[in-house]
């Protein structure tokens, strides 16, 4: 079992070494934007071509979910919440293109003939409540339209008549693969338990030890572990830019700092129940 723990944290190290080298960075990327494109929030210039560098939403949030009463997804997966814009402060813009909104993001992505991308949406971007198709619209809509530089104008010669739309589920689904918050935790022993508990600086360590820097943890109002928010500058745009791991711009975790519980999927909290109320007592 250490072996094969052993062989997973080397894997997956190589895997996040690899991309915080920067090799990343997609031909595509290098003729649009230039050699070295600049980095969000931390460029000291003033930058006026919004398709090669992302402003005001400088920090990309690549956010997950543990849903698990009612489950969702795989039960050994986190599963997608989206890709968020944030201003360089922990701030953020939401909505910002009606026009650009839509309510049919499947449709949408199989006239672009994105069939194997929607198939994995399908089984790792779940709704909680079975309306997946909801959830896609909604972090599109909030947030999609809000990253400059997947605006359609950043798109000149595409033939896709949605380009930034599946740009922005593509590169979602992407950084999601890059990011198996279940191995990441399970490297180092934190397994989904209906009576253990972790401490946040465990699972904090956990997945520091393969991006380099602390994530945003998410926790129910009742220490229940149910998100984690990895944080990124890019250089260049985020359709073909690289993505750098960094740390939180100002959101701070939810959880406690001890007794987190990371329960399986299925598990259904006990319920409380009222102590009864005291005997009257007699009068004397």
């Amino acid at each position: 079992m250490m072996l094969s723990l052993s062989l997973v944290v080397l894997g997956l190290s190589s895997l996040v070494a690899s991309a915080d080298l920067g090799i990343s960075i997609s031909l595509p990327s290098l003729l649009s934007c230039g050699l070295f494109p600049q980095t969000s929030c931390r460029n000291t210039t003033v930058q006026t071509d919004l398709c090669c560098f992302n402003a005001p939403g400088g920090q990309l949030l690549m956010t997950q979910f543990w849903d698990f009463s009612p489950s969702a997804g795989p039960s050994n997966s986190w599963t997608i919440h989206g890709l968020w814009p944030d201003h360089c402060d922990g701030t953020y813009d939401a909505n910002c293109d009606a026009s650009r909104e839509l309510s049919n993001i499947t449709q949408t992505l199989k006239a672009a003939k994105q069939t194997t991308l929607l198939s994995y949406m399908n089984t790792y971007w779940k709704d909680q409540n079975g309306n997946d198709e909801s959830f896609w619209e909604h972090e599109w809509n909030k947030h999609g339209t809000c990253i400059s530089t997947l605006e359609p104008k950043c798109f000149k010669g595409s033939r896709d008549p949605t380009p930034d739309v599946v740009a922005y589920f593509d590169k979602t689904v992407s950084l999601f693969q890059q990011l198996p918050t279940y191995l990441f935790l399970a490297a180092n022993g934190i397994v989904p338990d209906a009576k253990k508990t972790y401490t946040l600086a465990q699972i904090n360590n956990a997945i520091k030890l393969f991006t380099g820097h602390i994530p945003t943890a998410g926790c129910t109002k009742d220490g229940y572990l149910s998100e984690m928010w990895y944080h990124y500058v890019v250089q260049g745009s985020v359709a073909t830019g690289n993505f750098i791991h960094a740390d939180p711009d100002g959101s701070k975790s939810s959880c406690p700092a001890t007794g987190i519980k990371y329960v399986p999927k299925g598990f259904v909290k006990p319920t409380t129940t009222a102590a009864p109320a005291p005997a009257s007592t007699p009068a004397a």
